[in-house]
């Protein structure tokens, strides 16, 4: 054997093993690191949802807390139902005060809710505009929660700057627990 012949058999030998290294090797280690990037990809994808989600679910949870402190401040301003009369004599001692005389004065059916009774009181007040005015300012700030509907104002004609208002004022109540 020559020198020339064996380095070319050397060579091929090298050659053949360089391929069957990289056929038998190489190409399963790239594959399998392939497949390991993807599945590791996946999972950071899935971190990233659950991340998001988690974020969601401190948003909500945030919420949840400034609903029920809204709830609770509702709450404050519904008086229990045994308070009624209290109620209803602030709100004529608030007409008395204003200089209104009270026409009618007459409790409606109460409405029954789910946590809460409104008690609507139909009222018609007679005096002067400026008055009644003041007497709405007053109720709104009682520390209760009301609401007037149905109101209705009619200038009285023989009397300059008097009025008479017909309205619906409903007080809301707590409703019986247990």
């Amino acid at each position: 054997m020559t020198g020339g012949f064996r380095k070319a058999v050397f060579f091929v030998l090298l050659l053949g093993v360089a391929v069957v290294g990289y056929q038998y090797m190489i190409k399963p280690a790239n594959r399998h690191l392939t497949e390991a990037k993807e599945r590791v990809q996946a999972k950071l994808d899935k971190l990233a949802e659950f991340e998001q989600a988690t974020a969601a679910a401190e948003g909500l949870t945030k919420q949840l807390e400034q609903l029920q402190e809204a709830i609770t401040f509702f709450e404050s301003k519904l008086p229990p139902t045994s308070e009624i009369d209290k109620v209803l004599r602030d709100v004529t001692v608030i007409a008395q005060k204003q200089g209104l005389k009270s026409k009618t004065f007459q409790t409606l059916k109460k409405k029954d809710n789910s946590g809460y009774v409104e008690q609507p009181l139909k009222m018609e007040l007679v005096g002067n505009f400026n008055s009644f005015y003041s007497f709405l300012l007053e109720l709104e700030k009682l520390p209760r929660i009301m609401k007037i509907r149905e109101l209705k104002l009619e200038k009285q004609r023989k009397h300059e700057g008097k009025i008479a208002a017909d309205f619906i004022v409903s007080i809301f109540f707590q409703s019986k627990i247990g």
